[in-house]
């Protein structure tokens, strides 16, 4: 045989058969269905998580790049924080404000309970004196009235009967006025108390703010995009960077009626991938829609959108995704095929074939 001959025959062979192979795939996808299967064609997608800040500012570092497998609670990016940290010290300072208040309001109501004290001993005072005033008074109306006292004396212990009345009255309205006093300082005491809190609040907002300002992976994903750059200055809710998680993936595509109607939440399904024909992927129905709609246009044919289909999802096992993730891509077209007929046995060309 001739060498040049010789050398290229193997390539040939392998091209023939991957050739033989796809033709069979594509034969098997478009043309034919075996019996009690059904299919659709769609593309692999996959959870995205975009990764914003909550508070507007000027990004201080971003710390994975495009393509970084990052996990769940990795630190990604950093907001810059000057201002709020200035925010928490000024918080800070009007609690340290709101505790000498405090301190303050206690000492006015230790202080206006002494006077309360005061007036109570006071009032005690003037009864004993209008109890005197008053044995006095009948003293003198009895020696009065044996004519052994003047009328004058007897006009002057009632005059100071009414007047240490009068003195007992104001001393208890000295009493209720102190008792007032406590009541506007106990209330005082409150008022600080409650500017207390808030300000014990207002830290802690502050401080739950510049926490949010380090951007956390919410999930373990692969960094698709970096939207922003370190600099750049965000409104709320701008996005940083964009996470796709690979181990949550699975195929969108679109069955009519009849197929769609037989099919069960968690029925096992196939996926074949138009880049890798020669591996059968195993997944689960995870979804099958209640409504029927037109099928978008880049999933079926013409002909086929003028039906009314039904969408599905078919999710590809987390654990065989794990085992592959550097592998995964999203956008992928290929081929789901799903068994419509309980009974029927997956044929050979679609027994599960997967990366070692």
């Amino acid at each position: 045989m001739n060498p040049k001959i010789k050398k290229f025959a193997p390539i040939v062979i392998i091209a023939a058969l991957a050739a033989a192979g796809f033709y069979a795939w594509q034969a098997m996808s478009s043309n034919s269905h075996p019996e009690g299967f059904a299919s659709g064609n769609g593309r692999i997608e996959a959870i995205e998580i975009d990764v914003a800040t909550k508070l507007a500012g000027r990004v201080d570092d971003i710390l994975v790049n495009e393509g970084d497998f990052v996990q769940a609670g990795q630190a990604l990016a950093k907001m810059q924080v000057q201002v709020l940290d200035a925010q928490r010290d000024e918080a800070r300072a009007q609690h340290q404000q709101a505790l000498n208040s405090v301190v303050a309001a206690q000492a006015q109501v230790a202080l206006r309970e002494s006077d309360k004290r005061a007036t109570q001993a006071l009032v005690t005072q003037r009864e004993s004196e209008l109890d005197a005033a008053q044995r006095r008074l009948a003293r003198s109306e009895t020696l009065s009235a044996e004519g052994a006292s003047s009328i004058q004396e007897l006009d002057d212990d009632r005059a100071r009967v009414r007047s240490a009345q009068a003195a007992v009255e104001a001393a208890k309205a000295q009493v209720t006025a102190a008792q007032a006093a406590i009541d506007a300082a106990k209330a005082q005491v409150i008022g600080t108390n409650s500017t207390v809190a808030a300000a014990q609040a207002t830290i802690a907002r502050i401080e739950a703010d510049i926490t949010d300002s380090q951007l956390i992976a919410p999930r373990d994903g692969r960094v698709q995009y970096r939207v922003a750059q370190p600099g750049e200055v965000l409104a709320g809710g701008g996005k940083v960077l964009n996470l796709v998680d690979l181990s949550d993936v699975y195929m969108t595509f679109f069955l009519p009626e009849a197929a769609a109607g037989k099919l069960a939440m968690g029925a096992e399904a196939r996926i074949i991938l138009d880049a890798a024909p020669q591996y059968v992927i195993p997944a689960t129905i995870s979804f099958v829609a209640s409504t029927a709609q037109f099928t978008p246009k880049t999933v079926e044919t013409e002909s086929e959108r003028q039906k009314l289909m039904f969408r599905v999802k078919a999710q590809i096992d987390r654990e065989l995704l794990q085992k592959h993730l550097k592998q995964v891509k999203t956008g992928l077209p290929g081929v789901t095929w799903v068994k419509v007929d309980n009974q029927a046995q997956w044929p050979a060309e679609l027994a599960v074939k997967v990366p070692e």
